[in-house]
């Protein structure tokens, strides 16, 4: 089970995480982890930029970086992801909202 009781704010993770450049770097994550060189031409950010991004989610691991052949590898724990998500009503809500509207366009 994923323990959420560590210290951040989870109004601003909330935040942080629907950013869209934000999301779009979480996106190309969550089919597994990613190196650097990969992510920076995808994006077409700097690494320095991505890590700024990313900088409140890697402060509280739901991102990691590892190196590896002197690249930098990044990861997202998605338990802990899904779990914040999951817990945040708001977020259930928008998510709810949005299927809905998308059935009804459809």
């Amino acid at each position: 089970m994923v323990d959420l009781s560590e210290s951040f704010d989870k109004q601003k993770m909330m935040e942080t995480l629907v950013d869209p450049e934000i999301s779009s770097i979480l996106a190309e994550l969550e089919s597994g982890e990613k190196d650097s060189t990969y992510l920076t031409d995808k994006l077409q950010l700097s690494l320095n930029q991505i890590k700024e991004r990313l900088s409140y989610v890697i402060e509280h691991n739901f991102v990691t970086i590892n190196q590896s052949n002197g690249n930098e590898i990044f990861k997202v724990d998605l338990s802990k992801l899904n779990k914040i998500m999951e817990s945040d009503g708001n977020f259930k809500n928008v998510v709810d909202g949005l299927t809905e509207l998308d059935q009804y366009l459809n």
